[in-house]
Parts: C-alpha cells; structure tokens; sequence
C-alpha cells in the first residue's frame, strides 16, 4: 500500500511493447498487421474466444445479428462492410481492448494473446465471407461446381 519507489515499476506491468500490448506503434498509430506469428492453434483459440465474446452480439458469422439483438438489444455493425475490412488490425485489438460505443470493454476479461487471437480469426471471418476464386488453392479449383 506504499508508493511506489520513482522509476520503478510493479510486476506484471512493464509494457514495454506498445504493438503487443495496445495495437499501437511508438507513435500512437494503429499497427497494421498483428504483432504476432498466427497458427492454426491461433485461430481456433480466436474462434473459441470469439464465440463466448462475441457472437452473442455479432453473431457467429459477423453480420451483427447475434442472440441478444435478437433479445431486443441495438444491433453491431455487420463486420463485412468496406470499411469495417479496412480497419488495421490494431484498431479491431483497441475496440476489444476498450469498447466503443455501445460495445463495452473487454481488457479485463480478455488476455492480451486471447484479443490477438480474436483479431486473427475476425480477420478469418472476413475473408470466409467475402472469398474469391483466387483464395481457393489451384490444385482444387477444378473441384469447385
């Protein structure tokens, strides 16, 4: 209960890197790309968090008709909309991480590595819903009716 010694710093609460930490670069910007190396571990991890997070809102496929909108709540903005795919990957981690709007925070809920997982597998969702024939692996392509 004392203070702290100057220029200290308490375990557990050295962040000292801000992409990692807060979806932001040494200058306050959203990074682009998540700070992170994405595995298929990942992903599943993100798919699993995303559902207990965040499906009950933005539903399983991102097109803001979860459960409880269906309950009477406003509805989140669907996910596949231009300028929700243009958003870095760090915005999506701060949104998370703080909220917006309507939307509260889930930093203190979420583990740091979770919130990636969730950004990796929103961006996942994106892509599954607005796939091209070029996202399709050549070798299969001549598979597809």
């Amino acid at each position: 209960m004392r203070m702290p010694i100057p220029g200290t710093v308490a375990r557990g609460e050295l962040y000292a890197d801000p992409a990692y930490y807060f979806g932001k670069d040494e200058n306050g910007n959203f990074v682009k790309t998540i700070p992170l190396s994405i595995t298929l571990r990942m992903l599943k991890r993100g798919q699993e968090r995303y559902n207990i997070y965040c499906a009950p809102c933005h539903g399983r496929t991102g097109d803001g008709r979860g459960i409880v909108v269906q309950r009477g709540y406003l509805p989140p903005p669907s996910f596949h909309q231009d300028y929700m795919r243009a958003y870095p990957d760090g915005q999506i981690y701060d949104v998370i991480n703080r909220g917006i709007r309507n939307m509260p925070a889930y930093g203190y809920m979420i583990p740091v590595e979770d919130r990636w997982a969730i950004v990796a597998y929103f961006r996942a969702l994106l892509r599954a819903q607005n796939a091209t024939s070029n996202d399709i692996p050549e070798a299969f392509r001549d598979k597809i009716n």
